[in-house]
């Protein structure tokens, strides 16, 4: 893993009302239900002083818990830290009071995005169109500096999907959200769970049972991203840990020593069928040759060879995008 950097200090606090105080629902009118997050409803809202639309993410906190539930607590700190990024969705403001039953609730107000990845790969799908080349490179563009930012700041995302990556129609903005897993790793690498990540973008040495990992893991589901973005489809859809794994194997190549040296000392590596790799241009069919070598740069077996994300940046396949703008 490359050198840690030093944690920043934090952004200043969001506001924070509590049961004593005003209602977060006398602040904000609710419009419609957009989603589930990690812990909690995701709503489009309406900040009533200023008629600014806003995302509420609410979460009932636990009737015998005296505290925040972690993940909230752990969400709210790393957004904080990362708010200040454009690349990274703003927490504007923090609401704790009380319902109606008395129990606590806890409102996350975001800045509002009218749609995410997943909807946008789903709507060009459903159209029989594939997304323009160069929308591509500026969706991932944006993507890998956004990663780039979270890495820099000793943090793991864990969890990048599409359906976890907003956007903004008319500007095509993408911004990181749901950090709800994430973990900080500028202390010492800890052995962390791999109950993480929807299986479809999963790395394969958390498949494997890898217990220590660190950025490659995101790199990886990046690389998957890429090649929804170009395809419209997922590449590895499995639906269980051991058909993930199968379905990887089966397209890049069952690994061995050579291709990543330890992957046989992995706690759940067994002895699995022996395939041949087939070439990315047969499974990703649409990129120029700079971006298969960066696709093959994010699907590296070995995570010590995967590229970090701001290398990544610095790639040949990005040079047509404006850098500037995004």
């Amino acid at each position: 893993m490359a050198t840690l950097q030093h944690q920043p200090k934090p952004a200043a606090a969001p506001s924070t009302t509590t049961g004593g105080g005003l209602r977060a629902m006398d602040l904000y009118e609710k419009l419609e239900k957009v989603g589930e997050g990690t812990y909690g409803k995701v709503y489009k809202a309406r900040e009533k002083a200023t008629s600014r639309i806003v995302a509420l993410k609410k979460t009932r906190l636990p009737e015998d818990d005296e505290g925040v539930p972690p993940t909230a607590l752990r969400e709210v700190s790393l957004l904080r830290m990362l708010s200040q990024d454009p690349h990274v969705v703003r927490l504007l403001d923090l609401k704790q009071g009380v319902n109606k039953e008395g129990q606590t609730i806890l409102y996350l107000v975001f800045e509002y995005m009218d749609t995410d990845l997943k909807k946008f790969i789903r709507g060009h799908r459903a159209n029989h169109e594939k997304i323009p080349a160069l929308t591509v490179k500026i969706l991932m563009y944006q993507l890998c500096k956004g990663v780039a930012f979270v890495h820099g700041r000793g943090v793991l995302h864990r969890d990048l999907k599409p359906h976890n990556l907003l956007m903004d129609r008319k500007t095509m903005a993408l911004k990181i959200a749901d950090l709800g897993l994430s973990r900080a790793f500028v202390a010492p690498l800890k052995n962390f769970t791999h109950e993480i990540l929807t299986l479809w973008y999963r790395a394969p040495e958390v498949l494997l049972g890898a217990k220590h990992y660190a950025t490659p893991v995101d790199i990886w589901s990046v690389g998957c991203i890429f090649a929804e973005l170009v395809t419209n489809n997922p590449l590895f859809p499995g639906d269980s840990e051991l058909q993930q794994l199968l379905h990887i194997f089966k397209l890049l190549g069952t690994p061995n020593e050579q291709v990543w040296p330890g992957v046989g000392k992995l706690q759940n590596w067994h002895e699995y069928p022996q395939w041949k790799p087939t070439k990315l241009s047969t499974l990703v069919p649409g990129l120029d040759e700079d971006g298969y070598d960066l696709l093959g740069k994010m699907l590296e077996y070995e995570p010590a060879r995967r590229i970090s994300a701001k290398k990544a940046l610095e790639h040949p396949y990005f040079n047509d995008v404006n850098k500037e703008q995004y």
